[in-house]
């Protein structure tokens, strides 16, 4: 593709390296700071300057703040006796918008996967077990929400191996058919799940 402008080019290029944004849509946007006025654009720019310099990790669950400890881990009605284990940010804020869990959260940073060279060591699990071990712990239950992956699988399976000799409970979030499925139109996988994890009727 043809730009005109190199200072064009450029900017499609940095932005096209963005998730889910290709070359045209990126070009698009480009277009569009160019047409805004330049108060609009340094705004834009300014606060991607924040994000970067300012943004922070919660020292106790890893989850992104912007304070040393965030809202979630400082809100005194949070239920501390449960730790929901999740992968990443997004899954945390995933869980939040349900309004269905007051607990804690723990962010791993992502999942075990040998193939793709991430053990143990390069997530935040030790800090988990920390979390555990500490004295002043409330923690009963680790609610382990991984993707049904087999590295989601693999990480649960680790965890679980480290904490089952521990009073703590651990469980796992429901995989199944979503509401208002049809059977017909579930995975094998996802069905074969659904009749393991079958729950009695009340």
């Amino acid at each position: 593709m043809d730009y005109p402008s190199k200072l064009i080019e450029e900017a499609v290029n940095q932005i096209s390296r963005l998730p889910g944004i290709g070359k045209k849509t990126a070009l698009r946007l480009v277009l569009h700071l160019v047409r805004e006025n330049e108060e609009s654009t340094f705004t834009l720019t300014e606060a991607l300057n924040k994000l970067r310099s300012g943004i922070r990790f919660c020292e106790h669950c890893h989850n992104i703040s912007d304070t040393e400890v965030c809202t979630i881990c400082s809100n005194p009605k949070r239920d501390r006796s449960i730790i929901c284990v999740v992968e990443s940010a997004n899954d945390v804020m995933a869980i939040e918008n349900t309004a269905q869990f007051r607990g804690l959260y723990h962010v791993l940073g992502g999942v075990i996967s040998p193939v793709n060279g991430i053990g143990p060591a390069d997530l935040k699990i030790e800090a988990l077990f920390t979390r555990l071990n500490d004295q002043s712990s409330e923690i009963k239950e680790l609610i382990l929400a991984l993707s049904p992956t087999m590295e989601g699988d693999t990480t649960s399976f680790y965890i679980h191996r480290r904490v089952k000799d521990t009073p703590v409970k651990v469980s796992v979030i429901a995989r199944g058919i979503p509401v208002g499925g049809d059977l017909e139109y579930a995975d094998e996988i996802t069905l074969g799940r659904s009749i393991l994890g079958r729950t009695l009727f009340n």
